[in-house]
């Protein structure tokens, strides 16, 4: 296949081409790291990229939980208005396949059970919890303690952030692409994605890269809240596979299917701060109890979809990756 990697030069779509290539698939890179003009919402450039292509797997995104409302313009135009862009130029250019970058915060907090009124959805936390020290949502029915668990994809969608409100935008700009054209569509909803390449020291890259640099400096990884936030961290040569895994296999026409991409392991933000200080030496993290508004408590995937239906599964175990990642740029 000859397929089309927007923004293929950045930290997991680059992983993407070199997967594809070493299956043997001939991997064209969209990006604006390599050309200014090579913008997803360049109609005229995007027409010229898709020519001779048999399918696009759509990486190109703006990331990171942001801050507040204040970029929504520019998240939204390059997120949203970008994937429009893209998906008119292959509907024109009969392109049918296609497979989209999404991303857990689709689902906002993720699964919880009450022990008195089973799977619960809590609303976002208050500041004056989060103030207060209080992290842990309670049940919005009774006020119970709840435990967390792994989120499949038939969770309804709760979108807590401007980022996460344009990636779901994304999934249903794409599903409209699939009825309308008879396409394929499917999206790769990753959780925390980390390893070689990741972006370092701005204010969109993700939480193992902060702790990094600390260390690097020879400072402490601070950890927000209490560090016992639960989440999912995936390598990103195991989500490029499950990129170069959905493309071959497709889906069925008219319609999008979403998967989730995660290790299947859950472990906290403390856990990760921890495994990095050890595999570089220390020092050991501080846990600062600050907070983010916006910051969901718990979201760990349910994976199984993408490992039964694609038969993908991952290969990084998080110890490794972990030392791996404080080896490598």
């Amino acid at each position: 296949m000859r397929v089309l990697v927007t923004g293929g030069a950045g930290f997991i779509g680059s992983h993407v081409v070199d997967a594809l290539r070493e299956r043997g698939h001939e991997a064209v890179v969209y990006d604006v790291r390599d050309r200014p003009g090579a913008d997803v919402r360049n109609p005229t450039a995007v027409a010229c990229a898709l020519a001779g292509v048999d399918a696009v797997c759509h990486q190109a995104a703006m990331v990171g939980l942001g801050n507040g409302v204040a970029d929504a313009a520019e998240y939204v135009s390059r997120n949203d208005l970008g994937t429009a862009v893209l998906l008119a130029a292959m509907a024109e250019a009969g392109v049918r396949r296609l497979v989209l970058a999404g991303s857990m915060v689709v689902y906002g907090e993720g699964r919880y059970e009450c022990p008195a009124h089973g799977v619960v959805r809590p609303g976002p936390r208050a500041v004056t919890d989060l103030e207060a020290g209080r992290f842990e949502p309670n049940c919005p029915v009774c006020g119970a303690e709840l435990s967390p668990g792994l989120v499949g994809e038939d969770a309804p969608a709760d979108p807590r952030n401007v980022y996460a409100a344009t990636k779901l935008a994304q999934e249903h700009l794409s599903a409209a692409w699939a009825r309308s054209t008879d396409g394929t569509a499917i999206s790769l909803r990753y959780h925390n994605v980390y390893g070689p390449r990741m972006p370092r020291d701005t204010p969109y890259a993700g939480v193992a890269s902060f702790f990094r640099s600390a260390l690097e400096r020879g400072e402490a990884p601070r950890v927000f809240e209490d560090g016992r936030q639960r989440r999912d961290f995936v390598h990103v040569r195991d989500v490029a596979a499950a990129n170069v895994t959905a493309l071959e296999a497709g889906s069925r026409p008219g319609t999008l299917t979403a998967y989730n991409t995660g290790s299947g392991e859950p472990h906290t933000v403390g856990d990760l701060a921890r495994a990095l200080s050890a595999a570089y030496g220390g020092p050991e993290p501080l846990i600062t109890g600050e907070y983010r508004l916006g910051d969901v408590r718990h979201i760990t995937a349910d994976s199984s979809r993408l490992r039964t239906e694609l038969g993908w599964k991952p290969e990084v175990d998080f110890t490794q990756g972990m030392r791996e990642f404080m080896r490598t740029h």
